[in-house]
């Protein structure tokens, strides 16, 4: 790399890989737990000030209680029937990551968008930290601009990247 180096893994630095088998038990179980529907009592697997941060129109939810009424209770009013799976997970000490797909049904409104019935797919990635049993950190990325368009709705007006893909456009280059 040219120039200096930015610090790289400083979250990761200090794990304590023992700790690993414990983490896998916590994620599993809570998996498990969303994938039975539970809202109320998901605080068996979340500290009550967890962090949970998602990318642009999933939101930043802090607290066991706004996860729960922001996060939990809208997807699972805007899409039922559905079921988490994990494609891959990995475990570090502290740290799991994983990335899947729900498969659920458009049963309720979701970005403005009436339901359709439609049976969907909505990739995901998780990372999570726990510490003492309990998750205190997720970040996540949930594929939202996919899932939109599974319901007809293009978020990006047709300026998607994927245009390139099927030779619709041609993809700029750098000028240098």
């Amino acid at each position: 790399m040219k120039g200096s180096r930015p610090e790289q893994a400083v979250l990761t630095r200090d794990t304590d890989l023992s700790k690993t088998e414990d983490t896998r038990r916590v994620i599993e179980t809570m998996v498990d737990g969303l994938n039975d529907h539970r809202i109320d009592d998901i605080g068996e697997f979340f500290s009550q000030g967890f962090r949970w941060m998602g990318n642009q129109g999933c939101g930043t939810k802090t607290g066991l209680q706004e996860f729960q009424d922001n996060w939990q209770r809208p997807f699972q009013a805007a899409f039922s029937d559905k079921t988490c799976i994990d494609e891959a997970r990995l475990y570090m000490g502290e740290w799991a990551a994983a990335f899947g797909r729900q498969e659920a049904t458009h049963s309720g409104e979701f970005l403005g968008i009436a339901p359709t019935g439609k049976r969907i797919e909505i990739r995901y990635m998780d990372f999570w930290k726990v510490v003492d049993g309990k998750i205190v950190d997720n970040w996540v990325n949930v594929d939202f601009a996919h899932v939109a368009a599974q319901l007809g709705v293009d978020l990006f007006n047709g300026e998607g990247w994927e245009a390139f893909d099927r030779g619709e456009k041609t993809a700029p280059r750098p000028t240098k």
